[in-house]
């Protein structure tokens, strides 16, 4: 290990700890082991996102694959967030304050290339932002949200609201010339052109203005003629990247990578923090696409079930199930996969019960019965026949 970087740990009168060009920590010193709980055993060779699970005070997450603090560490550039919180070991979440020293690439050569950053965690004092490049991050998975340099944008602030929603369509466009006439059609509907067009001219430049503000390019909108255009290449939007890991999880999953799809699909998890633009609920525009998001959500938990169960985690596996029914109750495939990995812990009455309880569900809300595949593993739970660890592990089909 780099000698210097292990002395920045090692001697630091904060909380802190090292990683690698992977996110993972390698080195965690005492400080931080009294702050969050774990112990460097504990803490190293685990991604940073894992153990931290820092949020920023709009509940963003600050720590994903390829999130802004890894790519600044990447061109040798320190990162700071003045505010945020962090999970202890035992669920508490902390407030804290984030200042990071980016190792140079001589250094990383002379360490034989084994630390990228050295991280510093300080309880409850906020700093001023380091003046640094940074890509605007926007998150639509839940409640809508900027994120610049650390700290979240205040939205609320904005003296026009119509910009914050002029903004979520053009996100929702990303990298599409979206023409005026369609904007006005979506964002002010049975309202005459003249009227609509000269709303539409204020609420763009309010939103230019905002973004200046907040030291964001104005270009990043794009005017062609009469359309607009926000360009994919000067924003960072959750959605893709949701997509991304779980296709990455689907194909790992096929593989039968199972612990390796597992940690892709708790990548895209992490990043649904609800429905997309939830906010919008009367919004015909996000409306197809909040759906959407939903059952891909809904696909990748039932997924998680099964990597669990392919791995003897059947804990875990009925921990996923549950929240998949808490989102959509109805959804039989998810009391069959809780009904298995139930029989798997040793818990056939349980199992027995959630069929009943399927039962109830499907009758009150349908007025039918389960399918016959679930009768009849109900029926095989009932005569002992599937004894605990002989639960099918089947190939999740999030289907009702």
């Amino acid at each position: 290990m780099n000698v210097f970087a292990s002395d920045l740990i090692e001697f630091a009168s904060d909380a802190g700890f090292a990683i690698d060009a992977d996110s993972k920590i390698v080195a965690w010193n005492t400080l931080a082991e009294q702050l969050l709980g774990y112990t460097s055993r504990e803490a190293i060779d685990h991604h940073c996102r894992e153990i931290i699970q820092a949020v920023l005070p709009g509940g963003e997450p600050l720590c994903y694959p390829g999130c802004d603090v890894s790519q600044c560490f990447k061109i040798c550039q320190p990162y700071s967030v003045p505010s945020c919180r962090i999970r202890h070991k035992n669920g508490e979440w902390l407030q804290v304050s984030i200042s990071t020293v980016a190792i140079s690439e001589r250094a990383r050569r002379l360490g034989s290339n084994d630390i990228m950053a050295v991280i510093y965690i300080r309880d409850g004092v906020i700093m001023d932002s380091l003046p640094v490049a940074h890509t605007l991050q926007v998150f639509t998975l839940g409640s809508f949200g900027l994120v610049m340099a650390g700290q979240n944008i205040a939205l609320e602030k904005w003296k026009r609201k119509q910009a914050v929603t002029l903004l979520k369509y053009l996100v929702s466009q990303l990298d599409r010339p979206v023409h005026r006439e369609r904007l006005l059609d979506s964002l002010w509907p049975g309202v005459d052109e003249q009227q609509g067009w000269g709303r539409l001219k204020v609420a763009m430049y309010c939103l230019r203005s905002e973004l200046r503000a907040n030291g964001i390019n104005k270009d990043v909108v794009k005017t062609s003629d009469k359309t607009y255009t926000l360009r994919g290449d000067a924003v960072w939007v959750d959605t893709y990247a949701f997509e991304k890991f779980v296709t990455e999880g689907r194909e790992l999953q096929q593989q039968k990578q199972w612990k390796d799809a597992l940690s892709r699909y708790n990548d895209a998890s992490l990043l649904y923090r609800g429905d997309y633009l939830e906010e919008e609920v009367f919004s015909d525009w996000c409306a197809e696409e909040r759906e959407r998001f939903r059952e891909i959500y809904l696909e990748i938990l039932g997924r998680m079930a099964e990597c669990h169960a392919q791995l003897n985690q059947y804990t875990d596996a009925v921990h996923v199930c549950r929240k998949a029914l808490a989102l959509d109750p109805c959804r039989e495939s998810f009391h069959c996969l809780l009904m298995e990995n139930l029989v798997n812990c040793d818990k056939p009455g349980m199992a027995l019960d959630q069929f009943r309880h399927c039962q109830r569900i499907l009758d009150r809300e349908f007025g039918g019965e389960p399918l016959a595949t679930t009768r009849r593993l109900y029926q095989q739970i009932l005569n002992g026949e599937i004894t605990p660890g002989s639960a099918g592990k089947i190939l999740t089909d999030t289907g009702s």
